[in-house]
């Protein structure tokens, strides 16, 4: 486990939480009793947040922090709650920025129930941090959810052996259908007393437990014994909270700690580890009865092959192929935008709308403001719903396949050694993903990495060399009929994205990252969770660029007008000429100062006055060129003004010279694409 010296950014200790959201005050929750649910990412906390708390939530980011919290108020049995979601942690030793967070919550908030959530499928890998919570003095209910799934599995859990065992309710649950409950909201209507459950960690360590025990002071949440326990293992935080209570003496706990070391031939903490390990497989051993090898074969060895660096490749490449090009970038770029764009607009709006508006304006001036070349519906609208919108649709529906299949995570496991080089951990895959979507989405997800420097590292990535999927389908679908002209683009943009990361995690300052990530097991997508993901996504999305597209056209025209717009392309031009492309090219360009997507709907209509190399140069110039307005403002807004502007100077000639650098490396070739 990741020593906590190597951390440099810290949480506050003791702090007020800051609303950046008021839909509930946080002064309407004071006095309540509180409730936290706490547990490993991606077990269900948030579904059960929501059944308990309803609309009456409030989202804040934690001070010092980009880690969001939600707090809501719950009513049970009559009886008000503020029930607060903490972000997903593993253990009261925290490595990662969500786990410092979650455990300072605990900390400050003395709630009078803590609901422990794990996926009861893998209760043998959570219930250590249950074990924990009990030895902390916590009051503590476990809920199993995902019954249903462990059931299909052949999973069996003695629910009664488990409470006896544990000495704490334990409560049986499918959150995303509500069973249980009922019996979860009468189990926390209960007096609830704290429970004791200690695991036993061998002479050295007990007899450290007990002095170091007599130096703390009694007054916080936590047990003494955890807080001993957590000091054994060095925890800065713990640590520093101790020497300001105790003074001086904080030297013979130092004492203590090194007199454990010198008796141990392993670490403190993996002692500790192992023997709550052990405990846990003890409890397992009696409560749980799980199915032979054949009924979990076909899961497990599907699971070992996505991560096996060979075969998880393989298995790869054929969900980029099928998923993004064949299904995104044929079927939404090619058939849906053919059908969209050249029948129902080219065919039928665009005449009718044109007839319509030079009817009842006379003025030219207006009429090019609503039907002209760059016009609000002839253009704006057009690209947004015939070019864009069936793109991001089939785009949003792979992902959430890939999202419900629980396939990313073994895909953040497959390529986590390579991320490595550039800086990041395999979680870095999420918003990596989520940017072929939406890069301003991808941006504010970039939160979940642990580190500043992979924060950084990741949003110039993002707004650097990966396209969202607008872009990607339309670049995807002008070169298929080129695969010589594909291959060399993503070959392109690959090196570049690697070789900026690792440039860029070699000038940035800091440790490397770490990684460590739940596996969930893989399941068959639900077809109706997958439609309203899509649904959800897309009907963002689709709201989100609408309206700036009707504004760059608003934009355009008035730059028509003045003539800006015009002494913009010619600006444009010569750089157009340098990189080998068509003064044309300039219109794309400039279109992809309003938005990257607009940019790629314009080089969509360019594409047959283009060559083979001019297509697949302008092409990865547009990939590389600089954010839209709306990710450069969640740029601004997650990682600094300073940063944002640094990173965007950086790109915009960037591009240009790699769209230069291409042409002449094909031209010196003698490449004809």
């Amino acid at each position: 486990m990741q020593s906590l010296e190597k951390t440099k950014e810290k949480v506050p200790f003791t702090s007020h939480i800051r609303e950046d959201r008021n839909e509930v005050k946080t002064s309407e929750m004071t006095g309540l009793r509180t409730i936290v649910i706490v547990g490993n990412p991606n077990v269900g906390k948030s579904v059960l947040f929501n059944a308990l708390t309803g609309t009456y939530v409030t989202v804040s980011n934690y001070p010092g922090t980009t880690v969001e919290i939600s707090r809501g108020k719950s009513q049970i049995n009559g009886e008000k709650y503020q029930t607060i979601d903490t972000p997903g942690m593993y253990s009261l030793l925290p490595i990662t920025e969500e786990e410092r967070v979650a455990r300072s919550l605990l900390f400050e908030e003395r709630p009078e129930v803590i609901l422990h959530m794990l996926d009861a499928k893998n209760i043998d890998r959570m219930l250590t941090f249950t074990i924990q919570l009990i030895e902390a003095g916590l009051p503590v209910i476990l809920i199993l959810n995902m019954m249903d799934e462990s059931d299909e599995l052949g999973i069996k859990i003695d629910v009664r052996k488990l409470e006896e065992h544990l000495n704490i309710p334990v409560i049986p649950m499918v959150a995303t259908s509500a069973l249980g409950m009922s019996i979860l909201k009468r189990r926390l209507a209960e007096h609830l007393q704290t429970r004791t459950h200690t695991v036993y960690y061998g002479e050295v360590i007990e007899r450290a437990v007990e002095k170091i025990s007599t130096f703390l002071p009694g007054e916080r949440l936590l047990s003494k014994r955890i807080l001993s326990l957590l000091i054994l293992q060095e925890d800065d935080e713990i640590m520093e909270w101790a020497a300001k209570k105790i003074g001086e003496k904080v030297f013979n706990m130092k004492k203590i700690i090194n007199s454990v070391k010198a008796q141990m031939r392993d670490s403190t903490n993996y002692i500790i580890t192992l023997k709550r390990q052990e405990e846990v497989r003890e409890i397992i051993r009696d409560v749980v009865s799980y199915p032979t090898i054949e009924k979990r074969g076909f899961s497990e060895n599907l699971s070992r092959i996505s991560m096996n660096p060979w075969t998880g490749s393989i298995l790869l490449f054929l969900v980029l192929y099928y998923g993004l090009y064949k299904f995104v970038g044929g079927f939404g770029a090619g058939t849906v935008v053919d059908f969209l764009e050249s029948t129902i607009f080219k065919g039928h709006i665009n005449p009718w709308v044109t007839n319509v508006f030079i009817s009842i304006l006379p003025w030219k001036v207006l009429q090019d403001l609503f039907v002209g070349e760059y016009g609000i519906v002839t253009l704006g609208i057009r690209y947004a719903i015939a070019i864009i919108l069936p793109i991001v649709g089939t785009f949003f529906l792979a992902f959430s396949i890939m999202e419900d299949s629980g396939y990313f995570p073994r895909m953040a496991m497959l390529i986590d050694r390579l991320f490595k080089k550039i800086g990041l951990n395999g979680r870095a895959v999420i918003p990596m993903v989520l940017g072929f979507g939406c890069d301003t989405m991808a941006t504010m997800v970039t939160r979940i990495l642990e580190t500043k420097r992979e924060r950084v590292i990741a949003t110039l990535l993002l707004a650097l060399a990966i396209p969202c999927s607008a872009q990607l389908g339309v670049i995807l679908g002008i070169l298929a009929a080129k695969p010589y002209a594909l291959l060399t683009w993503v070959i392109f943009i690959l090196v570049i994205f690697l070789l900026i990361g690792y440039l860029t995690a070699k000038l940035l300052p800091g440790e490397g990252p770490s990684f460590y990530m739940e596996i969930p097991p893989l399941r068959l997508p639900k077809l109706s969770n997958v439609l309203v993901k899509t649904y959800t996504r897309m009907q963002w999305y689709f709201l989100e660029i609408v309206p700036l597209f009707i504004i760059a056209s608003l934009l355009i025209w008035v730059g028509n007008i003045t003539g800006l717009f015009q002494m913009a392309i010619k600006g444009l031009e010569p750089l157009m000429e340098w990189m080998g492309l068509p003064h044309q090219a300039a219109l794309a360009f400039l279109f992809g100062f309003f938005r990257r997507d607009y940019g790629a709907a314009g080089l969509y209509d360019l594409s047959a006055q283009l060559t083979g190399n001019q297509m697949v140069v302008a092409a990865v110039a547009l990939t590389l060129f600089l954010p839209c307005i709306a990710q450069f403002l969640i740029m601004k807004k997650e990682r600094g003004l300073g940063t944002t502007l640094a990173m965007s100077l950086f790109i915009f000639p960037f591009a240009f010279v790699m769209g230069f650098v291409l042409n002449q490396i094909l031209n010196i070739l003698g490449v004809s694409l």
